[in-house]
């Protein structure tokens, strides 16, 4: 055998290695894609297919296996961002144009003040810019109705915050509405201590259009939800722990959406309830005092006796003559 015929035949098995290699490579590739892109939205199959034909198609071209890889996750990427905003295979959101999709966020944190001043503190919504960062402005529109205007990513958004259940000291629940996403949610206060308070939240953060999208691939709604709740605890241990009496907060209650009792009525209601508490401990601790009318008629009836025989009888004086 020749030199040449053995450098022919080494050559060709270098190139079916190769091939086979990219073939690797591709497929490789491709999956990484699209798990990346799962990790965003949660695609499907149609994206891992197009990213795997596209770096066949570059093979079959004759273009080298390293140039088929990145055309396999070239077109992967771009059918991932396009279901991502809308288009491409997967439709919104990469699940068939499914809206229900939202950003679930769950923090609780502990306040070092009693759990009525904690409340009181979170539900005065109007006091909220002037301790968050990123809320510009809150106002009551009705009775159960919140309007926020506030930074979102990069972008200035307003939205609509419906209460359906509201109990003093207990729980907030709301529904919100906006053109460019809203996070609706509860927050619920639980005593750990006569003086720390839990306060645990969730969000539902449900994003729209692209700015608020890609702000969600960074998780930056669900940070920004955190630093805020951190913002409202410092808020409470500088300022409100130095003056708690003068922190009115919401003290109403709300039901199905619907007002039940008001402001001014739950005050009422808990000046009374502090009022039979009062009651209740002053009875409790005031003394027992005994009258004389309740002395046993046996000790009267001793001292009679004792009276009675300290007198001599006219009886005994004539015997002591």
């Amino acid at each position: 055998m020749s030199d040449q015929d053995l450098f022919s035949g080494l050559k060709s098995q270098l190139g079916e290695y190769a091939k086979a290699v990219g073939r690797k490579a591709v497929s490789s590739a491709g999956e990484r894609v699209d798990q990346l892109a799962d990790r965003f939205e949660g695609g499907g199959a149609d994206s891992q297919s197009e990213s795997v034909k596209a770096g066949a198609e570059k093979l079959a071209e004759g273009e080298s296996p390293a140039k088929a890889a990145v055309s396999a996750a070239t077109a992967g990427a771009k059918d991932k961002v396009k279901g991502l905003f809308g288009g491409g295979s997967g439709g919104s959101g990469g699940s068939g144009g499914s809206g229900s999709k939202f950003m679930n966020i769950v923090e609780w944190t502990d306040v070092g003040v009693p759990l009525t001043v904690a409340y009181n503190a979170f539900t005065q919504f109007e006091d909220w810019p002037g301790f968050m960062r990123k809320v510009e402005h809150v106002e009551w529109v009705d009775d159960v109705k919140l309007k926020f205007k506030g930074q979102v990513f990069l972008s200035h958004r307003t939205w609509e915050a419906t209460i359906t259940d509201q109990l003093a000291d207990s729980h907030i629940v709301w529904q919100s509405s906006g053109e460019k996403g809203h996070i609706s949610g509860s927050v619920t206060f639980h005593e750990v201590t006569p003086t720390l308070t839990r306060i645990l939240t969730i969000g539902e953060y449900h994003p729209q259009g692209f700015v608020e999208k890609t702000g969600n691939l960074w998780r930056a709604v669900g940070r920004r939800f955190r630093l805020e709740l951190k913002f409202f605890v410092h808020h409470v241990m500088t300022e409100v722990i130095l003056d708690p009496e003068s922190v009115e907060g919401w003290r109403g209650e709300i039901r199905d959406g619907e007002l039940v009792l008001s402001h001014e009525e739950g005050q009422e209601a808990d000046a009374q309830a502090l009022e039979a508490d009062d009651a209740d401990d002053s009875q409790e601790s005031a003394p027992q005092t005994d009258s004389g009318d309740d002395e046993p008629a046996d000790a009267s009836a001793d001292e009679a006796g004792e009276e009675t025989s300290d007198q001599e009888t006219p009886d005994d004086e004539e015997d002591a003559t």
